[in-house]
Parts: C-alpha cells; structure tokens; sequence
C-alpha cells in the first residue's frame, strides 16, 4: 500500500500542479492525501481548489483554513484574508469548512487504530501545536497524548523530517507551496506499508519550484503586498 501525503500548498497551484505531475510519474498510489492550509497566502486560492477537487484528492483542515472560514463569516478586514476569500467565493468557504480533521488509512487485513496511517494537519489532537523536529520525545509524546496510529503524515511547520517515536513514525511532508525549511523546492511525501514487518516507512520527494513563474504570477495576481509575497517565497524560511 502506497500513500502520497501533500501539505500546505497555501494558494500556489503552480507549485501543486508540479507535485501532481510528479505523483503521477511515480504511482499508482491508493490513495492521494493533502493535509491542509489551501488558499490564504499565495497568488492562486480558487484554483488550488479547483485541482484538489478534480483530482479526488482526500483532503483535511489546517489551521490556516479554519481562519480563513472564520475571516470569512465575521467579515474580514484583512487583506490577505479578503483576497483569498473573494478568489474563493462562498462555494469555496463552505467546502474548507466542512473538511475533517483527520484522515486515516488502514493497510489491508491490519488493525485500526494501531496501523493505520494517521494524517493530520499539525498533531492528533488540534490545528496548532507543533510537532517540532527540535522537540525532545517526552514533549512529543506529551502533544501526541493517547492518540493510537501506526505513522502520523502531518506539515503545518513547513519543515521536512522523519522520526521514529517509540513504535510510531512521524513524517513531516513540509509544504507544497511555501517551504520554511530553506530549501525551496516543492516537497510531499510517500508512505508505504511493509506488510512483512508491519509497519510504515517514508520517502520525500522534493521538486524544482516554479519559480519564475510563480513571481510573475503573484507581480500579475492581484495580491495586497506582493513583493513581500515574492521575498517570503524566495527566503524559504521564517
């Protein structure tokens, strides 16, 4: 069993179509899963949407999607927030708000909960405590509390990184559109479950950004600030 894991895309479908792309060079994959935070930042929030939907590509809530519903419904004077939100329109902000939590995929004949893959935008439990490369396991295991998985496929801190926890593998698929890592380049991940030793094992692809013509996009776009758009991309970290 073959998972693709994408998160954070943020409104650049350049970036998403050049991680599509790769998955279908390197499937046929059961399942393709994208773990949140869509539209708020980048140049192209519809059409983010647009292709996840197309696609049938299982998607869960970040927290940046839970803020842009909630901009959305109090009536947002953010400029950022209203950017997205008009590109989007409320078709759009009804399909964030209705995204689950969580998404988990059991490999076939196992147990669930403690094989499955576990995907989520940050942890088990909410939108916003990182799990942190820098973190010590005992103040990992204290954000992944009680939550039982084989593997957890997560982004939200734009960091790539993999770890082993007790029996559970944590693999962060840093973003498709704005990686902070200082690397940029567009990143998802694979997971795979060895069924001769029943557990999950994870690879990172990491791709060439469209990069110029993402700059062009955003110059094009529309965006509030977009040469502050542009240096943050560019940077790739925070």
């Amino acid at each position: 069993m073959r998972i693709a894991v994408m998160s954070d895309i943020h409104g650049f479908d350049l970036a998403l179509e050049t991680v599509l792309a790769d998955i279908d060079a390197q499937g046929p994959f059961d399942e393709v899963v994208a773990a949140g935070d869509f539209c708020e930042v980048g140049p192209a929030p519809a059409e983010v949407l647009d292709l996840l939907r197309s696609r049938g590509v299982s998607a869960v809530q970040g927290n940046a999607d839970l803020d842009l519903v909630a901009a959305a419904r109090d009536g947002t004077t953010d400029a950022a927030f209203a950017f997205a939100v008009e590109q989007i329109g409320a078709a759009g902000v009804e399909f964030l708000a209705a995204l689950p939590f969580a998404h988990r995929v059991t490999p076939p004949g196992r147990r669930s909960p403690d094989d499955d893959l576990l995907v989520v935008h940050a942890n088990p439990h909410n939108q916003s405590d990182k799990l942190d490369p820098a973190l010590s396991d005992v103040q990992l295991r204290r954000i992944i509390g009680d939550a039982r998985m084989g593997a957890i496929a997560f982004g939200h801190i734009h960091v790539c990184y993999m770890r082993r926890l007790d029996s559970v593998l944590l693999a962060d698929v840093s973003a498709v559109g704005n990686p902070k890592d200082g690397d940029l380049r567009c990143k998802y991940g694979i997971l795979t479950w060895d069924d001769t030793n029943r557990t999950w094992r994870a690879e990172f692809r990491k791709l060439d950004y469209p990069l110029e013509a993402t700059l062009a996009q955003i110059a094009a776009s529309g965006l509030p600030d977009p040469d502050k758009v542009m240096r943050k991309l560019i940077r790739a970290s925070y």
